[in-house]
């Protein structure tokens, strides 16, 4: 019999759990990780845009505010992205377009601010751009993967809940497609929060209490 088989009931149960707290500690550590440098990236790169800008005529607010309308539109055209990849629909025209757009612009302003250095001198300049824009997709990324890995353990989760390990060697037949009820009280059981699951699954967060309350 392979070994995680040979676990005892128990152990199974609480094997979904101890794996979504990993994963989750392990994505916690990356975001903070992808989430500094992309900090970093953004103040480099602004100052590098509001430079630009001012050298061109612009100044007081305009100058201040112009830099933000690049990096932000990077910004809000990866979450709408993402949105759309977490509702297994198709990615908005605009949305790409809107990317493609940002990121040119950022780099292109950041290239145009160290240019009078040098080629060595653009590359320098454009890097923080590069970063930040490697950043955004880095993050959008790990929040994909992470959902899809979350979902994967709520449908063991679910599987293991339905159908339990028997004392003997004999095949259990596959479960239906479960319920609203048990895939709540499996996402519940697996470490998800009453918020998580409410918002994963697009209920009120009242019916989730009601229904973990419920199975109490």
């Amino acid at each position: 019999m392979p070994p995680h088989e040979q676990l005892n009931p128990a152990a199974r149960e609480y094997a979904p759990a101890r794996s979504a707290v990993a994963g989750r500690l392990i994505r916690i550590t990356t975001a903070l990780a992808v989430v500094a440098v992309a900090g970093v990236a953004a103040i480099i790169s602004y100052q590098h845009a509001y430079e630009l800008v001012r050298s061109h005529g612009e100044s007081g607010a305009t100058a201040r505010l112009a830099p933000f309308t690049v990096d932000g539109l990077i910004l809000a055209a990866s979450m709408v992205m993402l949105d759309a990849s977490r509702r297994s629909q198709r990615v908005p025209r605009l949305a790409g377009w809107s990317l493609a757009v940002g990121i040119v612009a950022t780099v292109g302003a950041n290239l145009a601010h160290g240019v009078v250095h040098g080629p060595i001198g653009a590359l320098v300049s454009a890097w923080p751009a590069v970063a930040l824009a490697g950043s955004f997709e880095l993050l959008m990324m790990l929040i994909r993967t992470g959902h899809r890995h979350d979902t994967e353990l709520t449908a063991n989760a679910a599987r293991h809940h339905l159908a339990p390990a028997s004392d003997h060697d004999v095949p259990v037949a596959t479960s239906p497609m479960p319920s609203l009820e048990q895939t709540v009280r499996a996402w519940h059981k697996a470490g998800h929060s009453q918020r998580a699951i409410a918002r994963e699954l697009n209920i009120d967060r009242r019916k989730v209490r009601q229904i973990i309350e419920g199975a109490a």
